[in-house]
């Protein structure tokens, strides 16, 4: 009978938020405080490098440590995050990494790669500002 009960109980709890609602706690990304595009080192909020294999996520958090991810990946990650991570609000850095004299097949995977993860931000409502390659 107790069995019954816990089962019961288990059904009636609702589901964890998921990754784009929880993102929504954090305030809506504010530009006047972003650092200027020469500046982009100073950069506070998440960094994220779109590689060809996978995307690195480095915030303040982390201590700038590299935290290495599938594209899927990516906005679950951020929403772990604590509000801390965001003083410019809800938007992040993102630097494509595509290697001169990359083959065909990597330049597909690097597009795949930045299309997931973008349609997963901007679906989120998370500001992207795109860091142009040196």
């Amino acid at each position: 009978m107790s069995c019954a009960l816990v089962g019961c109980s288990q059904q009636n709890a609702p589901p964890p938020p998921d990754a784009a609602t929880r993102l929504q706690a954090i305030a809506a990304a504010d530009r006047a405080k972003y650092p200027t595009l020469q500046e982009t080192r100073h950069w506070s909020n998440p960094y994220l490098v779109v590689r060809s294999d996978s995307v690195a996520l480095l915030s303040s958090v982390t201590a700038n440590e590299e935290q290495i991810l599938k594209p899927e990946e990516v906005l679950h990650a951020l929403a772990q995050l604590p509000a801390s991570a965001w003083p410019y609000g809800r938007a992040v850095a993102m630097l494509v990494d595509e290697k001169t004299g990359a083959s065909e097949p990597e330049k597909i995977a690097i597009r795949r790669s930045r299309g997931i993860v973008a349609g997963d931000l901007e679906s989120a409502h998370v500001a992207i500002q795109w860091i142009p390659a040196s």
